[in-house]
């Protein structure tokens, strides 16, 4: 099975999100957070939700 990849382009101000289980499997629509500690926190707690989801770590890119 392939890992969880997680796509981040981090830019001035904001993080865009894009979550793969597969190449052509993409979780939802990507999503942006501002560079907040509350933001990363719950960014953090929603790649931990697929994690559980799917038993595997993520692989950040």
């Amino acid at each position: 099975m392939n890992p969880v990849v997680v796509g981040l382009d981090v830019a001035k101000g904001e993080i865009q999100v894009q979550v793969f289980l597969d190449k052509s499997k993409p979780v939802g629509k990507s999503f942006s957070i501002k560079h907040t500690r509350e933001e990363l926190h719950h960014c953090i707690g929603f790649l931990k939700e697929i994690e559980e989801m799917t038993g595997q770590k993520s692989v950040l890119l």
